[in-house]
């Protein structure tokens, strides 16, 4: 009994430490990532949400942006544009780094060292991007979005918890 409460403990937080999120870009090796954060897109009408997800790399790191899209042909592309809570932007250039299952498109973008400094320092408050299509008479939602770091949709006056993702903690101890 002695013996095995203590290895019992010892599984326990080996299992909680290795328990870190990563990601793969289109079957490259894994890298250390954030949890998959869910961004709420308000103008985007189909689902309102977008997933956001930071991983860090050798050369710095990479965003992964997610939307649930009504039909196939539509695609986050374009650049994007990493609006931080202290006014700063980090705009991203469209590699063409893209893919598209199960209903959902996925673009990754990718950050610079000084960047990824940046975003260790200030938490992620909005992120810019377009989505673009064919246009089908009943096709996806096109154009210019916005979503935001908010944990939820609403919330009440008396309620004073923190509703947004501490994304800069998070990317500070990958």
């Amino acid at each position: 009994m002695n013996l095995k409460f203590p290895l019992f403990v010892l599984l326990f937080v080996s299992t909680l430490a290795s328990a870190q999120e990563t990601m793969t870009v289109n079957g490259s090796k894994p890298y250390p990532a954030t949890q998959e954060y869910t961004f709420i897109c308000e103008k985007y009408a189909y689902t309102g949400e977008t997933k956001v997800q930071v991983a860090k790399t050798e050369k710095g790191g990479i965003l992964k942006l997610s939307i649930v899209t009504a039909n196939e042909k539509s695609r986050i592309s374009g650049g994007v544009y990493v609006d931080l809570a202290n006014g700063d932007v980090i705009p991203c250039v469209d590699k063409n780094s893209k893919e598209s299952a199960d209903g959902k498109t996925t673009s990754y973008y990718y950050f610079t060292t000084a960047e990824m400094a940046k975003l260790k320092k200030t938490d992620i408050k909005g992120i810019r991007f377009i989505i673009v299509g064919g246009s089908n008479t009943f096709g996806n939602q096109t154009g210019y979005f916005t979503t935001v770091n908010k944990t939820n949709y609403f919330s009440t006056a008396f309620d004073t918890s923190k509703k947004s993702y501490d994304t800069a903690k998070e990317i500070s101890t990958l």
